[in-house]
């Protein structure tokens, strides 16, 4: 379809007009249309899909595509809820939530997606986000977060932290890797989501990532919260001093002073990686930094910043191809993702930074926007670098009428339009 409808791509809007609610009302009613294509209740097992208690909502569905979706994925369902969190689809949000924990509990591992052979690795993990997200959206009971933080907590402790197959995932001063019970550089490289990427320099077994540690993180002071708020104040006091150990080892290892940003650190090299990349902003994030860094981070946003949003890498990462052959680097310049968009505008508005924030989702609505007019589809990624262009492809074709391009394209009308 991207091929066939790119030379009908006349031009973007210019950078300095705002888009307002007019201009993106029918794109929004399409993408409220559109959900229910996307959502399965698959409640026994065929074949290699896992049976699940709940429906849930797919990343991608186009008719009569081969490159289909059935299962249910870790960190798409994040955000691909993120549009959802109200009331009319709150039995839709909480089942896909309790769908992942129901896979932790039967399995010990919530899986890259629900299919038997994508056991072997998770995905980044969000689950501690996402309960939050629902619980205090809902106000739900006690008794709910403490079964949910439960299941969280055991996730930590022995997906994330383990050190030993199945889960050898925690190899240096306490910090974890992307990992793969294949042992496989690829596969665990998989398990990042960032397939592929010139980040780990297929490699990534030896890296440890810094989003993946800030994520780790936020579990740490997620988990200090919940035992405050059942009013353990000494367990919320060891989950504190988990996240400082974490922070500090990680402006230790990952934060580059000269280029003001932290890097993924090659722990059998024992050097930071030279690839520079939006992972870098997951501590802005999860609130990890200080406002003297974050001040430093937002200033270092330049880097990637481009005339329709951010390119998952800078411009220098363009030739660094070393170790990568002919993989196609989809996560890297000059395509722009929507989950790394929501990182960092949530990261920014964190820290106070509005006006950058605005002028970010200007750009990547206008990007996302623009292309929808042109070709009445949604992408999986765009090219920020020149967004009336498809975007670079990688191991599999580029899909549309995506999921978490659709809900952070609302979430943005949400948070900087309509409010």
């Amino acid at each position: 379809m991207i091929d066939k409808t790119k030379h009908l791509f006349t031009s973007i809007r210019k950078p300095s007009i705002m888009l307002t609610a007019k201009d993106v009302s029918e794109a929004r009613i399409f993408i409220a249309n559109r959900w229910q294509k996307f959502e399965r209740h698959n409640t026994k097992d065929v074949d290699a899909l896992i049976g699940l208690p709940n429906p849930y909502i797919v990343p991608a569905y186009t008719e009569g595509n081969e490159f289909d979706f059935n299962e249910l994925y870790y960190w798409d369902s994040y955000f691909m809820v993120q549009a959802l969190l109200d009331e009319e689809h709150k039995d839709l949000v909480c089942g896909i939530l309790e769908n992942l924990v129901y896979l932790f509990d039967t399995y010990g591992v919530i899986p890259n997606a629900s299919r038997t052979y994508l056991m072997g690795r998770s995905q980044p993990p969000l689950l501690t986000s996402f309960i939050w997200d629902v619980y205090d959206t809902y106000r739900l009971d006690e008794s709910w977060l403490k079964r949910m933080m439960k299941a969280a907590e055991a996730e930590y402790k022995t997906v994330w932290m383990g050190t030993a197959k199945p889960h050898f995932r925690q190899v240096h001063q306490g910090l974890s890797r992307y990992y793969d019970i294949n042992m496989l550089n690829d596969l665990a490289e998989a398990e990042s989501g960032w397939d592929m990427t010139p980040r780990f320099k297929r490699r990534a077994l030896d890296y440890l990532p810094v989003d993946l540690n800030s994520l780790l993180y936020k579990y740490e002071t997620d988990l200090a919260r919940f035992y405050r708020t059942i009013g353990d104040k000494r367990t919320a006091g060891t989950w504190d001093t988990a996240a400082r150990h974490r922070a500090e080892v990680m402006n230790d290892l990952m934060w580059n002073n000269s280029k003001n940003l932290y890097y993924d650190y090659d722990y059998k090299k024992g050097k930071q990686s030279t690839v520079s990349s939006l992972a870098g902003f997951f501590p802005l994030w999860a609130g990890m930094v200080d406002d003297d860094r974050a001040k430093k981070l937002e200033k270092s946003l330049r880097k990637f910043t481009q005339k329709g949003g951010l390119s998952a890498t800078d411009t220098y990462t363009l030739n660094q191809r070393v170790g990568n052959g002919d993989v196609p680097l989809q996560w890297a310049y000059p395509n722009g993702w929507a989950p790394l968009h929501f990182i960092v505008l949530k990261g920014l508005r964190r820290y106070g930074y509005e006006k950058e924030a605005k002028r970010i989702a200007q750009k990547w609505l206008k990007t996302n926007l623009d292309w929808y007019n042109q070709n009445g589809v949604f992408l999986e990624k765009y090219n920020v670098v020149q967004p009336t262009q498809p975007p670079v492809r990688g191991l599999y074709p580029t899909q549309v009428g995506f999921g978490w391009t659709n809900s952070i394209f609302e979430w943005v009308c949400q948070e900087f339009i309509d409010s």
